[in-house]
């Protein structure tokens, strides 16, 4: 599990399993949102399997499963409702892209997209090609 730090309230990181809640109970984190559709690949944790053992954990916890690069306005939003009111986050896919897209799109009528893209970059993510989407939903301000 490879832990990715991008705001004071929110990380993204890749396959988080049942056996790294501890760890993540122990840094704190509240909620978890899985953004991968079960079956991506063979082994993978079952998100059914993962909520089970997540909310027995006390965490907070969200499936907004993303087929690569089907990020629709539904899930977008869904995304924004897992985070409202939730002080310390970690959403999660194969490899936090698909998280850490799905959290600029939800900030992006509250934040400017260049905010938002040197966040993302900062944590290693290259989200250049958001730009347009991002800054038009910054432009609905």
């Amino acid at each position: 599990m490879d832990i990715k730090p991008v705001t004071s309230s929110f990380s993204v990181a890749d396959q988080v399993t049942a056996a790294d809640f501890s760890q993540l109970k122990a840094l704190g984190y509240q909620t978890l949102i899985c953004n991968r559709p079960d079956g991506e690949v063979e082994g993978q944790p079952a998100a059914e399997a993962l909520a089970a053992e997540a909310r027995a954990q006390g965490f907070d916890w969200h499936w907004i499963p993303i087929s690569s690069g089907h990020f629709t306005d539904e899930a977008v939003a869904d995304f924004g409702q897992a985070l409202a009111g939730s002080e310390a986050v970690l959403a999660f896919c194969r490899t936090g892209t698909r998280s850490i897209t799905l959290w600029a799109l939800a900030q992006a009528a509250e934040k400017p997209a260049a905010e938002l893209l040197g966040l993302a970059a900062a944590a290693g993510y290259d989200l250049s090609a958001l730009a347009p989407r991002l800054s038009a939903a910054s432009a609905k301000r």
